[in-house]
């Protein structure tokens, strides 16, 4: 039983997920950096405004957590799963997660925030 509230374990979760979806943006801006796109200018600065939402959404988690006392580390991964320890005001919690499951919802927040976002 976690004693974490879900709105509380929702941005714990931004902190796990959006440094991976920062990782995968910095990864796909060197691809086109170096690409043989005719006009790539376009998908750079895409890419870079979505850097910047991501880094301006992961500050504000990132605070959050700070004045409430919040924390998450990785402490196991393999194959299959990787562990998470959740720090929640003096509680410790251990979480594992289904590597498909991060994959996916890391591709979730890359759709939201390359399209959905803008649209609102």
């Amino acid at each position: 039983m976690t004693r974490i509230p879900i709105n509380e374990r929702d941005i714990i979760e931004q902190a796990m997920y959006l440094p991976m979806l920062l990782n995968i943006l910095e990864r796909d801006r060197m691809v086109f950096e170096k690409g043989a796109f005719k006009l790539k200018q376009p998908y750079l600065e895409l890419i870079e405004e979505t850097i910047k939402a991501v880094q301006q959404d992961l500050k504000e988690v990132k605070q959050y957590m700070r004045k409430n006392n919040m924390k998450v580390t990785q402490i196991a991964h393999d194959d299959a799963f990787t562990m998470y320890l959740f720090l929640y005001k003096g509680f410790e919690e251990k979480h594992n997660y289904f590597n498909p499951r991060i994959k996916n919802k890391v591709n979730e927040l890359l759709k939201y925030y390359l399209h959905k976002r803008l649209s609102k």
